[in-house]
């Protein structure tokens, strides 16, 4: 879902970066968003449909210039997996960018009904139009 919100809002602001989601387990490497997902996002014009999962990989750390991550598990899992200071300076929770320190966790909506996709797209949305506006402050 993230990866589709941020693309949005980029969109929406003319910015034209990068932007790929990964999970830092092989769980469903290939696999096409949860319905759920996909149906909260449709509501509002977003089409991930042909998203797949894939798996964070060192190519990922190395190229990137920023790497976040949805909850603390995960965040603790990057860092981990950066091979240098460099590498670690990228990552940072997606929520932070909205809640600068406070390393809020995004819920993972998965094991909840409906209302979990929505709670999770609002917080996402947040954080992506705080991020797509830094993103053309910083470009002018």
């Amino acid at each position: 879902m993230a990866e589709g919100i941020v693309r949005d809002e980029f969109a929406k602001h003319g910015i034209d970066i990068q932007v790929d989601s990964a999970g830092t387990a092989a769980y469903h490497v290939g696999e096409s968003a949860d319905e759920r997902g996909q149906m909260e996002l449709a509501k509002y014009g977003i089409d991930i449909s042909d998203e797949r999962a894939m798996k964070l990989s060192p190519y990922h750390l190395e190229e990137y210039d920023m790497i976040y991550a949805m909850d603390r598990h995960n965040y603790t899992d990057i860092l981990s997996l950066c091979k240098d200071e460099e590498e670690r300076k990228k990552v940072d929770m997606f929520m932070n960018i909205a809640h600068p320190g406070k390393h809020i966790s995004v819920p993972d909506p998965y094991y909840g009904g409906d209302e979990g996709f929505t709670k999770v797209y609002e917080m996402l949305k947040e954080s992506a139009e705080q991020l797509a506006e830094k993103i053309k402050q910083q470009s002018i």
